[in-house]
């Protein structure tokens, strides 16, 4: 449910929001909640709280959405192929995928907003790229069970080859796994989107972002405003908590370890 008004809240914010995400009241700067027409208040420049909450649950749903399908459309195929392959094959991949996961993720941001300039477009495609490895794991270990199953060896028998039994057997016997890995690493994107933001890695001033909104109002606190850093913090642990008991929700529904559970 978490996860489902998340998402209505970020597909209504492309009609409406109350207010222009760039308006500023400066007459009504860092006001409490039901003032002036402010049903959240506005921040430290005069900008809507609700409007900005709805507008960064969009950019929010997409910066996940990036990252999450550069890791899953890379990591999936790849995981399969060291999953099939002999094991000198398998090897080689799982070392080079150590190496992937020792470079931080952080510092992969870093270079790419160095390089392309800073951007949440910029910013997942660098979480995406280092969420890979990930996947690659998770579908290995799951392709290796699958391999071991009588339909395999029977469709190897039949003169089936590698390519058709990865389609047709490996991918829709993996594809549980996958899909649970998805909403995991969607929430680790929706962290990784605010911290980069709250760094200025991610988000520009006038982009819409639960973390550039932390960045924007950090002054609150000694300004005796702490409801500005409340509503985004809120936010944030609220997708979050929404994928995560999502896929808590998918790998019971598709582990047939806890079938029987």
């Amino acid at each position: 449910m978490l996860v489902v008004f998340v998402v209505l809240v970020a597909v209504v914010s492309f009609f409406w929001t109350p207010w222009s995400t760039i308006y500023t009241d400066v007459a009504n700067r860092h006001a409490g909640p039901f003032t002036a027409g402010h049903f959240l208040g506005t921040d430290l420049r005069g900008r809507d709280m609700a409007s900005l909450l709805m507008a960064g649950a969009r950019t929010t749903l997409y910066a996940g959405l990036l990252a999450v399908g550069i890791a899953a459309v890379i990591g999936t195929p790849l995981g399969i192929l060291a999953g099939m392959l002999p094991r000198g094959w398998t090897e080689f991949i799982l070392r080079v995928t150590d190496l992937w996961l020792a470079f931080p993720a952080l510092l992969m941001a870093l270079i790419f907003a160095t390089i392309f300039g800073s951007s949440v477009t910029t910013a997942m495609v660098a979480i995406g790229i280092s969420t890979i490895p990930s996947f690659i794991r998770v579908v290995r270990a799951g392709t290796m069970v699958v391999m071991t199953t009588d339909y395999v060896q029977a469709a190897r028998v039949a003169g089936r080859g590698r390519i058709g039994i990865a389609v047709r057997h490996v991918l829709p016997n993996v594809a549980g796994l996958v899909i649970v890995q998805i909403s995991v690493a969607y929430a680790i994107a929706i962290l990784a989107e605010a911290a980069l933001s709250y760094l200025g890695l991610g988000a520009g001033p006038t982009t819409p972002s639960w973390g550039r909104m932390l960045f924007d109002n950090k002054a609150a606190l000694q300004a005796g405003y702490p409801s500005l850093l409340l509503w985004p913090g809120l936010a944030i642990a609220i997708a979050v908590l929404g994928f995560n008991l999502l896929g808590d929700g998918l790998r019971d529904r598709f582990d047939p370890r806890l079938a029987g559970r």
